[in-house]
């Protein structure tokens, strides 16, 4: 893939009803990818993130928001730990958008970008 890198903000870049800010907290799901829209990713990277502050970023800077499509296709698998999370790298999310624009689908997305370390699985995996 290439890529362009800039020290400008995304929001100098393009304008605000384009960007489509990234985060597993949106009430919003991922329906589709739309080409004409810009998607932030990784806007906060860090594990330790408190919950809901990329949502908070993201309506401070009056974006739309959404999150990926995870409690639609996925069920939480059964763990010793009781782990479940919809938080992703930013390679994981990457790799969910860019096999579903391939694909078309989310179940083949989610399977190539979400590892089963997070807590969910596909169903047809679930009794496995």
């Amino acid at each position: 893939f290439k890529m362009d890198t800039t020290p400008e903000s995304y929001l100098d870049l393009f304008p605000l009803d384009a960007i489509v800010y990234l985060t597993p907290d949106s009430e919003n799901v991922l329906e589709d990818i739309d080409p004409d829209k810009v998607y932030v990713l990784g806007g906060l990277v860090d594990e330790s993130i408190h919950k809901r502050l990329t949502l908070r970023r993201a309506r401070e800077q009056s974006l739309r928001t959404a999150r990926l499509p995870i409690r639609e296709y996925m069920v939480k698998a059964p763990n010793a730990r009781n782990y479940h999370s919809e938080t992703l790298a930013i390679n994981q999310v990457f790799d969910v958008l860019s096999t579903y624009y391939e694909t078309r689908s989310w179940p083949a997305a989610l399977r190539a970008g979400v590892s089963s370390g997070k807590g969910y699985v596909l169903p047809d995996t679930a009794q496995q």
